[in-house]
């Protein structure tokens, strides 16, 4: 029997995986990798490790979730060493908790190597620190992966209260989010970020405030992946910025 590590690469830079997590890259067999897993992290790989792509796009997906789960089963089944290389933290709206649980039901060895989720790496690389004394005790990560008009089951009253929002995938559902935060008693002046790329050379940042996001990101041409930070901590941008005037400069790898 093999063995499978479901680990979290990171928000993006590749520098920001965890030692254990490129451990995991280095020692295996099998490697199936997610669309936002930087492929720089790839290069790290054994020359004869499998390199298996099960990306997902909008109505498009390399492999479904169904067949991912029997592909990690069956390479621990003839032995092999297996890497699920997933983007941010593979249990922050990463199924990995789905793989963990078929996993567990066919008796398969595994770990769970955390990532940096982009919800705080995404603010933390455009000056936005997700919990500030002065601007808020309180933050809450939501999925904004939703239909509009069905039914879900995200508490948007209790979220209204919260200070620091952290919205994942949820550019195509602004006008949704919008209005249920408004119609709950968010203040349509509560500072918004839009962090397009976040972590990435590619970063761009647009601040605007909750009555304006939807047309500022039209304009901006926002899309995902893209990381919505709602909050009065979005104004620290303004004092603390630095990723995106300074991210041409070379970052030593290794300090002597």
């Amino acid at each position: 029997m093999g063995k499978v590590y479901l680990v979290g690469a990171g928000p993006g830079d590749p520098d920001l995986i965890t030692v254990k997590g490129l451990k995991c890259i280095k020692n295996a067999d099998v490697i199936l990798y997610d669309r936002l897993v930087n492929r720089e992290l790839l290069e790290y790989a054994r020359p004869k490790a499998e390199l298996i792509y099960c990306g997902k796009l909008p109505h498009h997906h390399a492999m479904k979730q169904e067949l991912i789960n029997q592909t990690l089963v069956k390479h621990a089944k003839k032995g092999k060493i297996v890497t699920r290389l997933k983007g941010g933290d593979p249990f922050v709206f990463g199924r990995g908790g789905e793989e963990a649980e078929e996993l567990a039901k066919n008796q398969i060895p595994f770990e769970i190597v955390p990532g940096i989720t982009a919800g705080i790496a995404a603010p933390s690389y455009a000056g936005i620190p997700v919990t500030h004394r002065n601007y808020g005790s309180s933050f809450a990560f939501v999925t904004g992966h939703m239909k509009n008009g069905e039914e879900d089951h995200i508490k948007w009253e209790a979220l209204s209260q919260i200070d620091t929002l952290a919205i994942y995938m949820g550019v195509k559902n602004l006008p949704y989010i919008q209005s249920k935060l408004l119609s709950f008693g968010k203040n349509s002046t509560t500072p918004v970020a839009l962090i397009n790329w976040g972590t990435t050379f590619k970063q761009k940042t647009i601040i605007t405030d909750l009555y304006h996001v939807i047309e500022d990101a039209e304009t901006g041409k926002i899309e995902n992946p893209c990381m919505i930070v709602i909050g009065e901590v979005v104004k620290m941008r303004e004092k603390i910025q630095w990723f995106e005037e300074s991210f041409g400069e070379t970052i030593p790898k290794e300090v002597v």
